[in-house]
């Protein structure tokens, strides 16, 4: 054949959402190749035959001989009867393409052992300069491997499929009956997948990959959920929260947990235990993020890792007392202590303690002292780690001067002296080529300073008693907020093309009362604080009205940040920047160096 035969019966009708069309409702391309037998580069085709269908009727066909520019193997002539006379009238593949191309087009296609042809297609279009159009693909084999028992049939090949379901066409190794041969095999499949509740394409496609039986048999439980914004809960017989999480898309983020790409463990076991999955529309994204947060904190599901215990963080805490010290403290007091934190674990509130004591000279032992009676010291008094005021050798003002007061400068206001000393010490380590040393230093540097940056960044916002900000949406709308010391107070979304006033003014309205407290986050967890700020700090949302000003200490803790970033980066060994130009030294000492 010295042209390709194209006949197309209807023109193809395109939905916004391809995955959710029905089956029937699809147009389809059943494709077959025949080739050379050699590797998928760009040649070696020799007939192509395709054939276009919908709700069970033939649209068109498409089938040409192609001439492969090489000579055929003996043993593919065996197999498929085209010889080198056939084939030497026929166009080359780079003059087919186009229709091929245009047939295709609109189309989910549809092979026998799909990525053997699409290799062969894809190889052609790269090699002569078209794009591929990268279309939807389904695979009879792959629904044949799910669909299909064992008992059933003892294979998947073509001719073994074309048998069972009774073909009108058997497959010969040419491409035009072997598409023909496909074309029932995939109608018969799909009859099939009734049984497995799949009745759109994009479950058909996901039904042909690797998913597990429980996945299968729970795909029902992400029917009928919402296109929007917000958090699903899935839930026991009990009616229990299993798994909490949020999207912008409930149904599709759903959906996802029972295809091929999910392949976690836990999750597994969870949609076992399933039976219901409950969605809570939201206004915006950020809404979704602080009610999964809030949600996940009131029931601690158990197949949640992050965010469950959100009450078990601790602070340091400076003692109120002649001579303070640092406590460690699940609770805050609003008796005018100073407090650094949340920290997540009491273990790195310890290293950030130990880092106060390598910077200042507080005392590190836990008994009470009197201003009157003296008590004996301990060691660290006589290996100068502690100025002793458990034997008065240093009067309270002065201690309070040298230790208690920079270290309420330094979580309030400016740590430099902090960081200095220890950055001073850190230097005087490498200097003697005590590495390790040093990076435990590091290491405490690093856990003091981001406590300190994460609290005055808090602070900042939590002490506002109100903000109100927006920021556009996708659609032309804004999206609202209002923030009560820190907490999410109110959230919505007003209308495309209309003035944001009343629906901001309502949120206002309703939002909920939020009082006061102590410490930088008063009304809520650190975690939602920060979702918060990280929406109020995106350059497109802006702050319609707030009840103060927003600021932080001029030569506070954030102007360290791009430290704190590099000695995070040299502790994991992501970055090499840090590295000192201390010369004459190895590339493991000098990463010590900050």
């Amino acid at each position: 054949m010295a042209q390709p035969a194209y006949v197309q019966g209807t023109l193809d009708t395109l939905l916004a959402d391809p995955a959710a069309q029905s089956l029937a409702e699809t147009t389809f391309v059943v494709l077959d190749l025949e080739t050379t037998g050699g590797a998928a580069d760009g040649a070696g085709v020799t007939e192509i035959g395709a054939v276009k269908v919908r709700g069970g009727e033939e649209l068109g066909v498409f089938a040409t001989l192609v001439n492969p520019g090489e000579r055929i193997p003996a043993f593919i002539t065996v197999l498929t009867g085209i010889t080198d006379a056939m084939l030497a009238p026929a166009p080359a593949i780079e003059t087919v393409l186009p229709s091929l191309l245009e047939f295709l087009r609109g189309s989910v296609l549809v092979a026998h052992n799909a990525p053997y042809d699409v290799g062969f297609l894809k190889a052609a279009c790269a090699r002569h300069g078209y794009p591929w159009p990268n279309p939807r693909v389904l695979d009879t084999a792959a629904l044949a491997r799910r669909a299909l028992t064992r008992d059933e049939v003892p294979n998947r090949k073509l001719a073994t499929l074309a048998h069972f379901f009774h073909a009108a066409v058997q497959p010969t190794h040419r491409a035009l009956d072997d598409a023909r041969a496909t074309v029932d095999v995939l109608h018969g499949l799909i009859e099939r997948l009734g049984s497995f509740r799949v009745h759109t394409l994009g479950d058909a496609i996901e039904f042909a990959k690797a998913v597990t039986p429980t996945q299968r048999r729970q795909r029902h439980l992400a029917e009928g959920l919402p296109h929007v914004p917000g958090v699903y809960v899935f839930r026991a017989a009990d009616d229990w929260p299993l798994y909490v999480g949020t999207s912008k898309d409930i149904a599709t983020r759903v959906r996802s947990y029972f295809t091929a790409s999910e392949k976690r463990a836990r999750i597994s076991e969870m949609l076992g235990a399933a039976t219901r999955v409950e969605a809570v529309e939201c206004a915006h994204s950020l809404e979704a993020e602080v009610r999964e947060l809030r949600l996940i904190a009131a029931h601690s599901p158990p197949y949640n890792r992050r965010s469950k215990y959100p009450e078990r963080v601790v602070w340091l805490r400076l003692t109120d007392e002649p001579y303070p010290r640092l406590s460690i403290v699940r609770r805050l007091t609003d008796d005018g202590s100073a407090h650094l934190g949340p920290f997540s674990s009491r273990r790195t509130a310890e290293l950030a303690a130990a880092g106060v004591y390598d910077a200042l000279p507080l005392r590190q032992c836990g008994h009470t002292l009197s201003i009157r009676t003296p008590t004996p010291a301990c060691a660290l008094a006589e290996l100068g780690r502690c100025p002793a005021p458990c034997e008065h050798k240093i009067t309270p003002e002065l201690y309070a001067s040298t230790a208690a007061l920079p270290f309420r400068t330094a979580i309030h206001g400016d740590p430099g002296i902090v960081v200095a000393a220890l950055m001073g010490r850190i230097d005087a380590l490498s200097e003697h080529q005590r590495y390790e040393e040093a990076a435990v230093l590091r290491s405490r540097l690093i856990a003091l300073l981001r406590a300190t940056v994460r609290m005055q960044r808090l602070s900042a916002l939590t002490r506002l008693t109100e903000v109100v900000a927006a920021r556009r949406d996708t659609v032309g709308g804004w999206e609202i907020i209002v923030v009560r010391h820190g907490r999410l107070a109110a959230a919505a979304t007003s209308p495309p093309r209309e003035h944001p006033r009343p629906t901001l003014d309502a949120a206002r309205m309703t939002a909920e009362t939020v009082l006061p407290g102590p410490g930088p986050v008063p009304a809520a967890s650190a975690e939602e604080t920060e979702r918060i700020l990280a929406w109020l700090e995106r350059p497109d949302t802006r702050l319609v009205e707030t009840s103060g000003d927003w600021v932080s200490p001029v030569r506070g803790a954030a102007r360290f940040t791009a430290l704190l970033n590099r000695a995070e980066a040299a502790a994991s060994g992501k970055d090499s920047s840090v590295r000192s130009s201390v010369t004459d030294r190895s590339d493991d000492a000098r990463s010590l160096r900050l």
